[in-house]
């Protein structure tokens, strides 16, 4: 399990950028974890997390064109991984598991 764990705030940046899809770039991503979860993450959070993703090899990025609106400078955009994909299906069934071995408690996960 070492190297492939996948710590909460690590899942929740993964959901992010499948949300974001096409659009997930650092900034995006931050406002959509902001957004979600009511409370500001810091740049240095997200990036360390992004970075340790990459690391993981459940996230991959590519730098996007320049723009003027940016002052030429490129976005870095962040897709998931088909082992990124496996490794939130896995932290949903592990999470699923705890849940209904609760005494007395079942939740449907399914909307």
């Amino acid at each position: 399990m070492k190297g492939s764990y996948l710590g909460e705030f690590q899942e929740i940046v993964l959901l992010a950028v499948l949300v974001l899809d096409d659009n997930a770039y650092g900034v995006a991503i931050q406002e959509e974890l902001g957004r979600r979860i009511g409370r500001n993450i810091s740049r240095g959070a997200l990036h360390s997390a992004l970075s340790r993703l990459e690391a993981k090899s459940f996230l991959e990025s590519e730098m996007g064109g320049a723009t003027a609106e940016r002052g030429g400078r490129q976005k870095r955009f962040y897709f998931l991984t088909n082992l990124g994909k496996k490794a939130l299906v896995d932290a949903e069934q592990l999470r699923r598991q705890f849940y209904n071995s609760l005494p007395g408690l079942s939740l449907d996960f399914s909307m």
